[in-house]
């Protein structure tokens, strides 16, 4: 990364960085949640999609359902492309959370490959953070759905990136820990 790419995406962390600032994670530490934008930034990095747009979007790609941020706020910051993958990555808040995640489903082949990476490395982030950390309020079954509806989502893109969509595959092969019983991440009886 050149120094004035390296400043963008300082920037550009500083600017999630301050939306995100009185949020938390709603996992059992409660942790800051500038963690989630930033750990699925590593992942595209660590996979390969370096691109400054596409990381950019990985930083913010929860400020426009999560925070004041505007749709034009992030295209006069961070220009149109940045601006666009962001708002592919979003949800429309005002509708319920069942036809949020029913859309996500079927938009999912729709939006640009960029978009395609930074949900893959969303949804694996979420993931990982359910087998380690998942909120105490969530039972077994709310978990392995979670696990289920992420399937249907990232199965559809797994072309973006084979190298996310390999990651992603053994967490769905894997386990996952609550209350000392271990779980597998996908049974066939809730598929």
């Amino acid at each position: 990364m050149q120094a004035t790419q390296l400043s963008q995406f300082i920037s550009t962390a500083a600017f999630a960085a301050d939306k995100h600032k009185d949020q938390r994670r709603k996992n059992a530490s409660s942790t800051p949640y500038i963690n989630h934008p930033l750990g699925v930034a590593d992942i595209l990095s660590q996979t390969g999609h370096d691109d400054l747009p596409t990381l950019q979007a990985a930083l913010l790609h929860d400020t426009l359902e999560d925070t004041d941020t505007t749709l034009a706020e992030l295209e006069i910051t961070f220009g149109s492309q940045v601006a666009h993958i962001v708002a592919e990555c979003s949800d429309n808040k005002t509708q319920s959370k069942q036809v949020r995640k029913q859309i996500q489903i079927d938009k999912a082949r729709t939006v640009s490959i960029k978009a395609k990476q930074v949900k893959l490395a969303d949804k694996l982030y979420n993931l990982r953070d359910l087998q380690t950390n998942s909120p105490p309020d969530w039972d077994i079954r709310r978990i392995k759905e979670y696990f289920i509806w992420a399937g249907k989502v990232t199965r559809q893109i797994e072309d973006a990136s084979p190298a996310i969509t390999e990651l992603l595959a053994q967490v769905y092969a894997g386990t996952f820990e609550k209350d000392g019983v271990v779980y597998n991440c996908v049974d066939i009886d809730l598929v």
